[in-house]
């Protein structure tokens, strides 16, 4: 992966490729039935910064930290009404029923052990239809070194990166918005700006919105 990038256009799927699709009812479910865990404990969720969110139907990559298995409902349920997150989600979690429910959620599976090309290709994409993917650029929780792979897959779908922080602060879950990074420049460039973001955005403030 070299540190130049040149953004493409975004890939055309085959006859034999199709773009991930988001049954909305599903998705709805999904992030609700996750939620119950936060109140259950008697938690709340703080969101910050949704007016850094572009608007639906212009394609976007959102980029948060990982800290929790809950993090990828937490950032979903995050955003305005209109925006479908899919996740790249590892690959092992894409075992019956659960890998069925996550695909009808729109999400589909990375292999994190390699440079996944095919789903680096679903990404691009989903992209193109102006879609909105979700990466942890860390690969797995508390991850110190953040991947170059966002970049790429911004620059190729001519998408901006959303930073997204994400952290828990006593009985509240907080998820903070950052202003979008343009996928323009180097790839190593980009992903020291956007771990910069990250560091800071993770960091809660704020009272409830």
């Amino acid at each position: 992966m070299s540190d130049g990038v040149t953004p493409a256009s975004p890939a055309k799927p085959t006859p034999t490729e199709r773009v991930p699709q988001v049954q909305p009812l599903v998705y709805r479910f999904v992030v609700d039935v996750t939620y119950l865990p936060v109140l259950l404990a008697g938690m709340h969720l703080d969101v910050h910064g949704r007016e850094h969110v572009p608007p639906p139907g212009t394609p976007l990559v959102v980029a948060a930290n990982h800290v929790s298995g809950l993090d990828p409902f937490l950032v979903a349920r995050a955003l305005p009404p209109g925006r479908y997150l899919q996740f790249m989600a590892k690959k092992e979690l894409f075992v019956p029923v659960i890998g069925e429910i996550i695909r009808a959620g729109g999400s589909f599976p990375v292999d994190r052990r390699t440079n996944d090309v095919a789903a680096i290709r679903t990404s691009v994409r989903l992209l193109g239809k102006g879609g909105t993917v979700g990466i942890f650029p860390q690969g797995t929780r508390g991850g110190e070194e953040l991947r170059g792979g966002v970049a790429l897959i911004a620059a190729r779908g001519r998408a901006p990166i959303l930073p997204a922080g994400v952290s828990r602060d006593g009985r509240r879950w907080v998820v903070r918005f950052g202003e979008p990074i343009a996928a323009r420049g180097g790839i190593k460039a980009i992903t020291a700006e956007l771990g910069e973001r990250l560091h800071e955005l993770a960091e809660p403030v704020g009272r409830r919105l």
